[in-house]
């Protein structure tokens, strides 16, 4: 699944016409750089959910003739409901057999192993496998030595996750979520029981107070790769530099 329903704030006036996904890259918009990365490696079954601009998400997957890939729409143009809502809405298209399935950003360009990270999901039967990375952010998953997930701190406010969560320096491994995500659709029940009535959520909080009773892993590949966040100007530019 690619979440490209985001109102793409941080890139306006660029998104002022546009959803985010459309925004080009050297030439090509983010999300046909991220379709082209996930078809590279192996996957052939698509999900796309909308919001911002949804419309010209279709019409630009029309005249690409949907890349030869099989590809559903998911609809939350009526309402946006972030990541773990998004997730539920497009329920039907993931839950497939019982492998982990990929949830890309569709503004995060890499050239990750996503093969390599989806056989690493499957040896661990994880509920979860989410890239990390060790960088500078105010907000940090807590892993232990088992790359288990264990809490959430913000350095900036002191705020930490889950309920009684002490954070300690150096207890854990401090890394910073790379918008990539490998789940298990045994997710679904949880996330449901999870949200109650709530249609609208996260699913980073999920993860953070559900830790202590599922597998939910951190993947830092042995190799390095080239991974950036195109979602704001700075990072826009860069891009530019690197991708042709």
């Amino acid at each position: 699944m690619i979440f490209a329903a985001g109102l793409g704030t941080r890139l306006r006036p660029l998104t002022n016409d546009r959803p985010k996904a459309l925004v080009e890259v050297g030439g090509k918009t983010m999300l046909e750089r991220v379709i082209t990365h996930v078809a590279e490696s192996g996957f052939d079954d698509i999900t796309i959910n909308i919001h911002h601009f949804g419309q010209k998400i279709i019409d630009f997957l029309a005249e690409k003739k949907n890349f030869g890939l099989n590809i559903h729409i998911s609809d939350e143009r009526d309402l946006l409901l972030d990541t773990g809502g998004g997730l539920l809405k497009a329920r039907r298209y993931l839950e497939q057999g019982d492998e982990p399935f990929l949830v890309h950003n569709a503004d995060i360009l890499t050239d990750l192993d996503l093969r390599a990270m989806h056989d690493y999901a499957c040896g661990s039967n994880t509920l979860s496998t989410i890239l990390v990375k060790p960088r500078v952010t105010q907000r940090y998953f807590l892993f232990d030595k088992a790359n288990q997930l264990q809490g959430w701190v913000n350095k900036k406010t002191g705020e930490t996750r889950p309920s009684g969560m002490v954070y300690t320096p150096g207890k854990y491994t401090e890394l910073a979520f790379g918008g990539i995500h490998m789940i298990s659709p045994k997710i679904f029940p949880l996330l449901e029981q999870y949200a109650g009535s709530e249609r609208v959520f996260s699913i980073t909080p999920f993860y953070i107070d559900e830790c202590k009773h599922h597998a939910i892993h951190g993947y830092q590949p042995a190799g390095d790769y080239l991974w950036l966040d195109v979602g704001k100007p700075e990072t826009l530019a860069q891009a530019e530099q690197l991708f042709h």
